[in-house]
């Protein structure tokens, strides 16, 4: 008998597909460096918090690279988002239908990404219906790898870590997450699917 009773689920590379590297080569061909300055990835990181506004962040961008328009440089930020397979979105319905599990979204992003996806993505809205929470890290204004963000959602939901398994593309993630207790999956995305949870963890599950 399972254990496992919430399943909390990162969203990039889980479940939509990104394309990391493309969109780095494509910003730094686009800003002109070789490497992204500590300044920007400040900036970044505090509009995934949520700690900066959509219109704030543009406009840093803007004065930094008046040569690039608002558009092009919204949708460098976009770049990353790629498609989303339909046979994740079945699957995580099906969970949602079987009720075995209490299941949580908990991702880094930002509003640009999410009105990308819910723009792009037809079925964004049933996607979203079938969690219990769905905390996005610029909503909550907290975000991985700090472990707070995880003490959040234990909190939130009264849940044990003992008792939770995340999934997350990013070892950083999993590593701090596991540091609570939580037991974790570092999905490789080049060759495993999230489709496959329970078949790859069939040990805990």
């Amino acid at each position: 008998m399972s254990t496992i009773k919430t399943i909390i689920f990162d969203f990039g590379d889980v479940f939509i597909n990104l394309d990391k590297q493309g969109a780095m080569t494509n910003a730094l061909e686009l800003f002109e460096v070789d490497e992204l300055p500590e300044e920007l990835v400040s900036v970044n990181t505090l509009y995934e918090q949520g700690l900066i506004s959509t219109e704030e962040f543009v406009e840093f961008y803007t004065d930094n690279f008046p040569k690039l328009s608002e558009k092009t440089i919204i949708e460098a930020w976009n770049y990353i988002l790629k498609d989303f397979p339909e046979h994740r979105l079945e699957f995580i319905k099906q969970l949602a239908e079987d009720k075995t599990h209490k299941l949580i979204l908990l991702s880094n992003t930002n509003d640009l990404h999410i009105s990308w996806i819910a723009e792009n993505v037809s079925f964004y809205e049933d996607f979203k219906s079938c969690f219990n929470e769905f905390y996005l890290s610029h909503e909550i204004n907290l975000r991985k790898p700090n472990t707070d963000i995880y003490e959040f959602v234990l909190k939130e939901n009264k849940l044990k870590p003992e008792e939770c398994f995340f999934i997350d593309d990013t070892k950083e993630n999993t590593v701090a997450a596991a540091s609570l207790g939580i037991h974790t999956w570092n999905i490789d995305e080049t060759s495993q699917d999230i489709v496959d949870l329970f078949a790859i963890n069939k040990d805990l599950f």
